[in-house]
């Protein structure tokens, strides 16, 4: 996702931003579309319709409409893609594209992919590094021609790689990017790189050594977005559309921005809180760190691909050797542009939030996968919530853990959870209080400390993050499995540092 302010499944470090939804705008009284304006229904499309529940339900609690849900979370409009068996077994489109014409949400309706875009930047990377363009492990100064990556002797004195770049662990600078407006003048990529006008944000550079660490880096991505451009003589859309999305069959996907008119003519408006964001939708022209504009079921073709390749099949855009490569974990459970589920069968996705637009996907080594877009920036609970129907509908309990009613555990139990955490960007204190476990971002005043609900001894939910984790055996480190990257935080000490009362770092 693409914004300073997106939740995760890019990056936990969205975690920090703890920010209370103000009520939602009155939506605009729209009809229902006609059921099949949202393209083909089938046995398990109706499940989802009928069967939502949140992570945490209380006894005898009956599961939702997604109708209603749409409605309370005040989303316009969902898409969805559902793979089986290594192809893509339906798609479908629920509610409408905009509040204003009412136009149907159908299966060719594009949404903006946000940070899901550095997953198609990645194949297109190692795509061009078997090609013999570029380096993975070498300075990515050496692919660079237009402009290059400031030395930091002390950070990165050899430089930085290709790998680093797609892995998060580059040690570069600036998480996200603002959007612009349409009509407004863009930056290009050096602008952007050296933090000139008209870019909205400051200069990528070293903040932390080279290779050390994950520290989620949407610059990173823009580093790399340059450099293939600058090995390939073509610029990154163009590039990306040769390579990757029309040899996938992606039709209704380009990182054209502003959109092409073709996106247009059918396209998905964002929306924040049930109005129309300014103009519609921003203009990203970080592309390769969330520029793509695309749907589910052309996402669904791209892990599709990916998962035949690690399969060991032959013909796909990258070999099964660079495959494995990409899906193999890094640093904190993060690959080559993905996040990697490491525990059961293999998992991998991405999740992605520019202003008005919320997406996830994820896919497993079985050749099983979901992809759910929305076209409303507050849907992360609702999209967790159709990711687990559709889970629970077809027996894929790793794909989403099951809704699960909330545990009582003594003191004993929950202060074997309490202590200090670190990883992923994230700087935690856990403590025990007469009601509960809570969690606050060190830094952050007490008022920001966010109950975790016990699922089990050593399972936990936050249920306004929308995100679960689970403790090791001996408590020593927990991992985010649900609502957020695969992220690993360590116990770093037993002493817990202090909190604020007030926090230039943390919003509310």
């Amino acid at each position: 996702m693409q914004r300073t302010r997106k939740l995760t499944l890019r990056s936990a470090a969205a975690l920090a931003s703890v920010v209370v939804i103000p009520a939602f705008a009155t939506q605009a009284a729209c009809p229902a579309p006609a059921e099949s304006a949202g393209g083909p229904t089938n046995a398990h499309s109706r499940y989802v319709e009928t069967h939502l529940l949140p992570s945490v339900i209380k006894p005898g609690e009956k599961p939702s409409t997604l109708a209603d849900r749409m409605r309370d979370s005040a989303v316009p409009g969902i898409s969805v893609a559902v793979i089986q068996g290594g192809k893509l077994a339906w798609a479908r489109g629920w509610g409408v594209r905009d509040t204003k014409s009412c136009e149907p949400i159908t299966p060719d309706t594009d949404f903006q992919a946000a940070s899901i875009s550095k997953a198609v930047t990645a194949v297109l990377a190692l795509r061009m590094v078997e090609q013999g363009k570029i380096g993975l492990d070498r300075n990515i100064n050496d692919a660079l021609k237009s402009w290059k990556l400031p030395v930091d002797l002390h950070l990165a004195p050899h430089g930085v790689t290709l790998r680093q770049l797609l892995s998060h662990t580059a040690g570069l600078g600036i998480h996200g990017f603002n959007g612009f407006a349409p009509g407004d003048a863009l930056p290009t990529e050096v602008q952007m790189l050296d933090g000139q006008p008209p870019s909205k944000v400051g200069p990528v550079r070293s903040i932390l050594p080279a290779g050390a660490q994950f520290e989620y880096s949407g610059g990173g991505y823009l580093v790399t977005e340059l450099a293939l451009a600058d090995v390939s003589g073509i610029p990154f859309a163009d590039l990306a559309q040769r390579e990757v999305l029309s040899p996938l069959g992606m039709k209704r996907s380009s990182f054209a921005q502003p959109p092409s008119p073709a996106v247009l003519d059918n396209v998905a408006f964002g929306h924040s809180h049930g109005a129309p964001i300014p103009g519609n939708y921003e203009v990203v022209p970080q592309l390769a760190a969330g520029g793509l504009w695309t749907t589910p079921a052309d996402l669904a073709r791209l892990l599709i691909d990916i998962q035949a390749s690690a399969a060991g099949k032959k013909g796909h855009l990258l070999s099964p050797a660079m495959t494995r490569d990409m899906l193999t974990p890094v640093k904190d459970n993060w690959g080559l542009g993905v996040a990697v589920y490491p525990d059961g069968p293999k998992r991998f996705g991405h999740d992605g939030l520019n202003a008005g637009y919320l997406s996830f996907m994820i896919a497993d080594e079985k050749g099983n996968g979901i992809v759910v877009m929305a076209n409303g920036d507050g849907s992360r609970a609702l999209m967790d919530d159709v990711t687990r129907a559709i889970a629970t509908d077809y027996g894929w309990a790793d794909m989403a853990p099951a809704a699960m009613e909330e545990k009582t555990l003594s003191m004993t139990e929950l202060s074997k959870a309490a202590g200090h955490f670190k990883g992923g960007g994230l700087d935690l204190n856990l403590e025990v209080k007469p009601d509960g476990l809570y969690a606050l971002l060190v830094g952050a005043p007490p008022s920001y400390a966010e109950r975790l609900i016990p699922l089990s001894p050593r399972r936990f939910r936050s249920m306004s993050l929308s995100t679960t984790v689970e403790f090791a055996p001996d408590f020593s480190f927990f991992t985010m499995i649900e609502g957020a990257p695969p992220m690993k935080l360590v116990r770093v000490t037993d002493k817990m540092p202090a909190t604020t009362e007030a926090s230039p770092n943390v919003r509310k």
